[in-house]
């Protein structure tokens, strides 16, 4: 196979591993600059350009896509798919991901375990958001953040008040959730792979530190999940639509919840842990399935 990378930053582990694990199964792997990329969008001919040439000939795409330019590498991963691409995680499903409130109603039609939730655009309505998720304390969240960044916790109503209002004042949305605290700090890492998890780690936050994620200081170590929880990772990523994720749980009270769903999971952190090798597994899952024209939305919204 003939692949495209959509990243930035060619050098990071988890880009560096994926590339070595196509190649020693034979395929050839170009990362490609998402930003670098410029889509033409003519009648029955979407093509993309890269550095002034017509990229041809790829068989599949893996995407990449750093949040902070979600919406364009979106556009540019649609096209590969107009033009028969195969893509890794399709478009569509990127774009729920990201979201976290729409990611978390999708979850939550289909029962899938959640902290309690709120969300509300008028900062006037903040006791009534804490009192929503059976607060303070809450944990108060920016839509479209990630590895922590935007991540507040509040322990008192008065403060959550301060943090939501600031927010808001500065036209940014946000989610309050409910304080899982028998989590103590730590959370679950599920690596979903074509509908299987093949690897998972505990993830341990920094003394202090509420928040579990490696690049904030935690730590991470090899776990044994339960039935329950391995059922919650699969039909969390089943229903967003992605064939590789990173599915985030929470260990509380009444069973496994979903904090996150990551549609470009970091794989320097979890293979390290469990001693896998999940850029060879992810390889595989593409050589039996990645066919042209495969993709399920074809780019459509």
């Amino acid at each position: 196979m003939k692949i495209a990378m959509l990243a930035r930053n060619p050098k990071l582990y988890s880009h560096q591993r994926l590339k070595e694990a196509a190649e020693a199964r034979g395929h050839s792997l170009e990362i490609l600059n998402t930003l670098r990329c410029t889509v033409n969008i003519a009648s029955h001919r979407p093509t993309i350009t890269y550095n002034g040439e017509t990229l041809t000939g790829f068989d599949a795409v893996i995407p990449r896509i750093g949040a902070s330019i979600t919406n364009y590498g979106l556009a540019v991963l649609r096209q590969f798919e107009m033009g028969g691409v195969w893509p890794l995680n399709e478009s569509v499903a990127i774009g729920r991901s990201r979201d976290k409130l729409r990611s978390m109603q999708i979850l939550a039609k289909h029962g899938i375990g959640l902290p309690l939730t709120a969300y509300a655009n008028d900062p006037k309505q903040a006791e009534e958001l804490v009192k929503a998720v059976n607060g303070p304390p809450v944990v108060i969240k920016l839509l479209e953040g990630t590895q922590g960044i935007g991540v507040v916790l509040a322990e008192t109503a008065k403060g959550a008040a301060s943090i939501i209002e600031a927010f808001r004042g500065a036209n940014v949305n946000i989610l309050v959730q409910e304080f899982i605290k028998e989590a103590g700090g730590a959370d679950i890492r599920c690596l979903v792979v074509g509908g299987k998890v093949v690897a998972a780690m505990k993830r341990q936050g920094a003394e202090g530190e509420f928040r579990s994620n490696l690049h904030r200081g935690g730590s991470a170590q090899l776990i044994k999940i339960t039935p329950e929880e391995r059922s919650t990772a699969v039909r969390a990523a089943k229903h967003m639509g992605l064939n590789v994720c990173g599915v985030d749980l929470l260990r509380s009270n009444h069973g496994p919840v979903i904090m996150e769903v990551n549609s470009s999971p970091g794989l320097e952190g979890i293979e390290n842990a469990t001693g896998k090798d999940i850029a060879g597994q992810i390889i595989e899952f593409m050589e039996a399935n990645a066919k042209a024209g495969r993709t399920k939305t074809k780019g459509k919204g």
